[in-house]
């Protein structure tokens, strides 16, 4: 039987520590939004979550900065993740906060159409722009974790754009991220100890290769650029 060589051990467990680390990161950092799923209903707790929601989107730039961080050869776990929370915290609080106001009023005005006449024509488009709103500022997340010091205007613009052409691409996405949600109904300390990192690190990769036409210099210019 052959052994395993040393840096192989070396990468597993490398791995391993990484998700570990970025799910209690991720927990740390979204505890607000966290405890409110865990101990309301969302029914009747939506405005406590709405505003809780954009705290915990530079959870997610952070993350994404941490695998970004790992791919390049960075070992250092929690010093990774907190240097992509400082260089992100206001271009995602900005966007998680555009892409909420935008949904709850757009599912506020689902709501109050539903019962009428038009709802057979206005509701799908409402909630096609909804989902439309999630990929954008999905997007505009982790290019912002690529980019720290992008223009907000071109972030959201380029995202926008890419979301649209690319939307068969953000289906894995969203699909990750309903088991993942699915799971954490279910068994929260599974979903928030085990499933989170892997469920994030997969849409990390799918939004980078969507972002690719603006990200990757080889490919063309890219139209996210600095201040």
């Amino acid at each position: 039987m052959r052994r395993v060589a040393h840096d192989t051990w070396a990468s597993i467990l490398g791995v391993l520590y990484l998700g570990l680390m970025v799910n209690l990161l991720v927990l740390i950092a979204a505890l607000p939004l966290v405890v409110l799923l865990m101990t309301t209903d969302p029914v009747h707790s939506w405005p406590l979550m709405a505003a809780a929601a954009p705290l915990a989107a530079p959870a997610l730039t952070a993350a994404f900065g941490a695998f970004r961080a790992h791919d390049e050869g960075e070992t250092h776990v929690v010093r990774a993740f907190w240097r992509a929370w400082r260089a992100t915290v206001r271009p995602a609080l900005l966007i998680g906060a555009i892409v909420v106001a935008v949904a709850v009023v757009l599912l506020v005005d689902v709501r109050m159409l539903a019962d009428t006449d038009a709802a057979v024509v206005v509701v799908p488009l409402l909630l096609l722009l909804v989902a439309l709103a999630a990929i954008s500022g999905l997007l505009g997340l982790a290019a912002v974790a690529e980019v720290p010091d992008a223009r907000l205007r071109d972030v959201l613009r380029a995202s926008v754009v890419l979301g649209v052409r690319r939307w068969y691409l953000q289906l894995l996405s969203f699909a990750v991220l309903g088991v993942q949600f699915g799971v954490f109904t279910t068994m929260p300390a599974i979903a928030i100890g085990i499933t989170a990192a892997p469920a994030l690190y997969v849409v990390w990769a799918n939004s980078r290769h969507c972002l690719r036409p603006v990200l990757d210099l080889d490919e063309e210019p890219a139209t996210v650029p600095a201040r």
